[in-house]
Parts: C-alpha cells; structure tokens; sequence
C-alpha cells in the first residue's frame, strides 16, 4: 500500500530489490475504499528493466510520480529520524506531508529536484572555472531555481506552522505529560532571499561543483523542554517524538482529505518502555 500511495519503496531500496528473483517484473494492486463507498483500484506494475507503470481504474498515470486521489500513507518508522545525521530523512518527511495534503506540490518538489540536477552538471562542467558562458547559463537555471524552490520553501513553513500544535498534542498524548515541544524551520537563504544567497555562494559553488544553498539542504530543528532533541533526547524520546510527527501528518491529512490515510506501524513500541 505504501508503494501504491507513493510510487516509491519507503525503504528506499531500487525497483529490482521489490522484484522477486528470476522475475522481470512484478505487479502490485490494491481497491481503495473511500468513506462515501467509492472504490478506486490502483495498480503498478515494476520492471527490472525500462519504466516503471502506474494506472488508477485502468487509466495510466500522467504523473507518475504521485498517485493522490485518496491513497495516502503513513508508514513508521520509515521516517523521521531526529538525530543527527539524518537531515535527508526531515526534509523527506517534510515533503511527503505537503504532496499528501496537496497533490500539486508533487510537481514542485520535482521542479525543485529537476532544476537542481541541471544546475549541478553545469556546475560540474564548468571545471572550476567561471567563464563568461557558464555564469549566463547559471542565471537562468537561477531564475527558475529561485521561483520553484521559494514556492517549496514557502510550503514547508506554512506546513511547519500547521503541525507544531498537533506534534505537540500527539507527543504529549503518547508521553501522558506536559512537554514543552517546538519545531523551526528558518534557513539562512529564506532570510536573506534565495536569488541574494545564489549571488553570494556562486564561486563556492563553482568551486566545489554543487549548489550550495536552498531546500535540499534544510533541516527542521525539534526541541523538547527547550533543548536540541538531536543531541540531548533520549532514545525513548526521540522515537516518541518521531511517532508524535508521524501521528500529527496523520490527523493533519485526515482533517483536509475525504479520509484518513493508511497507517502502517512497525515495531512501535521497541525503544518504549511499557506504559
């Protein structure tokens, strides 16, 4: 189901580790039933080689990179992780939340990832060297980096907002204590604008051949009773915390969508103690 909602692994694991051995492909279904009784079946089919295909009621995908339409998923503990180190994890957790709710963000986090690829091989090509016809060619990739990756990083502190009141309910409800809890998203290049941070990090950029600045390098910052949860939450804390964000997308995609969105939980209570 997680697959179907996201046309991704949550393990993140490439298309031939889903498909049995000695197979060339394989096909994964499923009749979503939603609360007003309508059905709708997704399908997928994998393919160790070519492309991968996606249908909803036999109609193909023409975005194959989101199913929507009421498929939604919520898997733990595929992410987040708190602590240090795993950054990627937030920001995706991040992400996945704004697509569930919106459906339309799914093409601006691929514009955000497109634009980005294409800026990186310019930057790789360019040798070190700032010459004349790659700082023209980086104004243009700037300029639309700088309008899908402002829309992205707009949407990511709206979402962060909405969710602290309900990360803080989720985490207390789990702890059955009052614990002063908050997340901040506030990078550098939202303060000062991206086009100003781009102008500033260009010869760095050019220098170590990658894009320096902007959402692929945010993080959310989580604190519990007033300190950094990644450096001083115990192990317990951090996997209450992890399902208390969890737990908040979940009733956050529930209150905006026609229904609540699968949730699958793995060995939840592992790191708990157990009350």
């Amino acid at each position: 189901m997680s697959y179907l909602a996201t046309l991704k692994s949550f393990r993140g694991v490439p298309t031939e580790a889903m498909i049995r051995t000695g197979s060339d492909s394989a096909i994964i279904r499923a009749t979503v039933i939603h609360p007003d009784g309508r059905e709708m079946l997704v399908e997928a089919e994998l393919a160790r080689v070519g492309r991968n295909k996606a249908q909803v009621n036999r109609q193909r995908l023409a975005n194959q990179g989101f199913v929507g339409g009421g498929a939604h998923d919520g898997v733990f503990p595929r992410r987040p992780r708190t602590r240090q180190g795993f950054t990627g994890d937030r920001r995706i957790f991040v992400d996945d939340a704004l697509v569930a709710i919106s459906p339309r963000l799914d093409q601006v986090c691929s514009e955000v990832d497109r634009v980005l690829r294409q800026r990186n091989a310019l930057l790789k090509q360019a040798g070190g060297r700032l010459t004349s016809e790659i700082e023209t060619t980086l104004d243009v990739w700037d300029e639309r980096f700088i309008e899908c990756a402002t829309t992205l990083g707009n949407e990511r502190a709206n979402l962060i907002a909405t969710i602290q009141p309900l990360v803080q309910q989720a985490y207390e409800d789990l702890a059955e204590r009052k614990t002063p809890l908050e997340l901040n998203y506030d990078p550098q290049w939202r303060r000062d604008g991206l086009a100003t941070s781009l102008v500033a990090s260009r010869t760095d950029d050019v220098r170590r051949a990658t894009t320096t600045v902007g959402p692929h390098r945010d993080d959310i910052d989580i604190s519990l009773n007033g300190l950094p949860a990644r450096t001083h939450a115990s192990q317990g804390e951090q996997r209450t915390l992890a399902l208390a964000l969890r737990l908040a997308v979940h009733r956050l995609v529930t209150q905006v969508t026609a229904g609540p969105p699968v949730l699958i939980l793995d060995d939840v209570l592992s790191e708990l103690d157990p009350q």
